[in-house]
């Protein structure tokens, strides 16, 4: 069996921090210049014509379109018959070593400290630091690697609502919220909204901003309610009268996601989350014969990722 080349994990995991830090996705560019048609606040559409400048200007310069370069992180799904060079261990040490390079190289600001003691290692590695979730695919032998730059102070929000709140209760939810953000200063608007719903406390907020951040603009859940519920959310919350950065508008959400987890029979938990305005994300996928394709769109919510049932 061919083994991924463990240089090649590395190599791919540079390229798509700088990727994810300088370019902005495609599908994201034409939700914003879509919205930017319909904007009728003149001050959003003022703060939506500079977003598209300053991308131009960083594609060209090769530099970080937002001086804030976020959290980077990384969402790995394996394929079941994939083998990597010394291990999985390996394949870590190779992301936590492509974040330190990237940060002196992209450069990305080293934004990770220690909680209590405020140390700073100046890479963006520590602790716990670079987050990387894990996720699998059946009759796969490559290993897709995505990086996500997501702020990581403000733009989450959590409830625990109840059978009994119902969709009424989402749409109260995600209206308090939006609002809340908007007048708070609490996220970078127009973005992409994602909505975890049940699962436990922490999977719920897990699924908010894998809907958030890896899925890209137009893409539909492959439930049919769950697809309406996302186009009427998204219309909902551009009709609170904000826009762009808080200011009067109607261009607050670029997308709505919403992904879902059975849950405790009780409750109806549910996660808000809104990614950057520049919606930084970028993914490779790695061959066993060391070949590496690079794109956009994640595509981490494969049918195998929702299953429902206990074999495949």
């Amino acid at each position: 069996m061919m083994k991924i080349p463990i240089r090649q994990v590395q190599q791919a995991a540079l390229e798509i921090m700088r990727r994810a830090a300088i370019d902005i996705p495609v599908d994201y560019k034409t939700g914003i210049e879509e919205l930017q048609k319909s904007e009728t606040g003149k001050l959003s559409r003022f703060v939506i014509h500079t977003m598209l400048e300053n991308w131009q200007a960083a594609s060209e310069d090769r530099r970080p379109m937002c001086a804030d370069t976020g959290l980077p992180r990384y969402y790995v799904k394996a394929g079941n018959e994939a083998s990597v060079e010394s291990g999985f261990v390996a394949l870590e040490q190779a992301l936590r070593q492509a974040t330190a390079d990237a940060t002196q190289l992209v450069p990305l600001r080293p934004n990770r400290v220690h909680p209590l003691w405020r140390t700073d290692n100046g890479n963006n590695v520590g602790i716990n630091a670079p987050e990387v979730e894990w996720s699998f695919e059946p009759e796969a032998d490559w290993i897709d690697i995505t990086t996500v730059h997501k702020g990581g102070l403000f733009g989450t929000d959590y409830r625990m609502l109840f059978p009994g709140d119902g969709i009424a209760g989402i749409k109260r939810f995600v209206l308090d919220t939006l609002i809340a953000f908007g007048k708070r200063g609490l996220a970078c608007q127009p973005a992409i909204i994602g909505i975890g719903l049940g699962g436990s406390k922490d999977s719920c907020m897990q699924l908010g901003k894998q809907a958030a951040c890896l899925r890209v603009v137009g893409d539909r859940n492959p439930d049919p309610k769950i697809a309406d519920l996302e186009r009427e959310l998204k219309t909902l919350g551009n009709a609170i009268g904000m826009g762009a950065m808080g200011f009067v508008g109607s261009s607050m959400v670029v997308d709505c996601h919403i992904e879902v987890g059975h849950t405790h029979t009780g409750g109806m938990p549910i996660s808000m989350h809104s990614f950057c305005l520049s919606s930084r994300r970028a993914t490779a996928r790695i061959h066993p014969d060391g070949s590496i394709a690079y794109r956009a769109d994640p595509q981490w919510f494969t049918p195998y990722h929702r299953r429902e049932s206990i074999a495949w």
